[in-house]
């Protein structure tokens, strides 16, 4: 195929003819040939210059659900389990799940490994990586359920804990973003950002799978709730709708170029909770035990044990 310079306006491509149905005024051939030159030449954004197969969200959001079931299989495998069926269907489950997941893995390496690794190495890779994953999931599933008697604890209105599971967002949110850091942490960083963005999708919540969130941790509500990449969470802590824990300032190099993965987003020590609407930016420490209202702007540290309001922090009397 020969590819028009910057600038040429390419030439008509036979490519089959009309698509039937297609109306003759649409000149399908002169815009095809265009949209190749933009692809190509103009406007071309290929990874290094490659065409290479992309993760597939359709996969991915199967492989979240299959790791669900696997995990909580009475609660979402949408069957009618007898206990001692359980463990075969989660071995079922789990074999499709990590068998597709080793092939989204795959994907994944051709984006995010230098050194342009070939078809096998990127085959044995991401084996290691889905290997080292599956033996995690007994400790990921302890950490959920952490996770789901914190909302137990933390919410007068639930009633048990199946509720939790299957009817609040922010369960659902906190699950995908403990697969997705696993994920993250071992290497396939894009696989992470798509499974969290399925999660943001379907509950409003938006966590990075970079952020660093500790044991026990309870999102009330949760439309609206994003949390940086950067960003470190203790444990026990409690954040309700609309809250962000996002950054400040973008540092830059010396050609102004943003540098990647700088800490840019807060710390927040254990038993901390963050009302609805509170918004907390920059690299600042929010203490242990302390309470930041509603609708609060942050952008300074608070010592612990602080109660911060619109009107004032009262752990030192000072105006905010």
């Amino acid at each position: 195929m020969t590819i028009a310079s910057a600038g040429e306006r390419p030439a008509a491509v036979a490519w089959g003819g009309e698509p039937d149905g297609a109306a003759p005024g649409w000149e399908l051939e002169t815009i095809v040939a265009e949209l190749r030159l933009s692809r190509e030449v103009t406007h071309n954004i290929r990874h290094r210059g490659r065409i290479r197969q992309t993760p597939s969200r359709e996969a991915l959001t199967g492989i979240l659900d299959g790791l669900s079931a696997a995990l909580f299989p009475t609660h979402y495998s949408g069957e009618a389990l007898e206990a001692g069926a359980i463990d075969g269907f989660v071995g079922r489950t789990l074999d499709t799940a990590l068998a597709a997941l080793v092939d989204q893995v795959r994907r994944d390496l051709a984006f995010t490994r230098e050194g342009e690794p070939g078809e096998a190495e990127r085959g044995r890779e991401a084996q290691r990586i889905v290997g080292t994953f599956a033996r995690r999931l007994p400790d990921i599933r302890g950490l959920i359920v952490s996770d789901l008697r914190a909302a137990f604890r933390g919410d007068p209105a639930a009633t048990n804990l199946p509720e939790i599971l299957l009817g609040y967002p922010g369960m659902a949110a906190i699950i995908a973003y403990r697969l997705a850091h696993a994920l993250h942490g071992l290497g396939a960083s894009l696989l992470a950002r798509l499974i969290s963005d399925i999660a943001h999708s379907r509950t409003g919540i938006d966590i990075h799978p970079g952020a660093e969130i500790g044991a026990s941790f309870f999102i009330d509500h949760g439309t609206g709730v994003v949390i940086g990449e950067t960003a470190v969470i203790g444990e026990r802590v409690r954040l309700y709708q609309a809250v962000t824990l996002g950054a400040r300032h973008f540092p830059a190099d010396a050609e102004g170029n943003l540098i990647k993965a700088a800490p840019r987003h807060p710390i927040v020590e254990d038993d901390v909770v963050i009302y609805a609407g509170a918004t907390v930016l920059g690299r600042i420490t929010i203490g242990r035990g302390s309470t930041i209202g509603g609708n609060v702007w942050l952008t300074r540290s608070v010592p612990p044990g602080s109660q911060v309001t619109q009107a004032q922090a009262r752990n030192d009397g000072k105006a905010e």
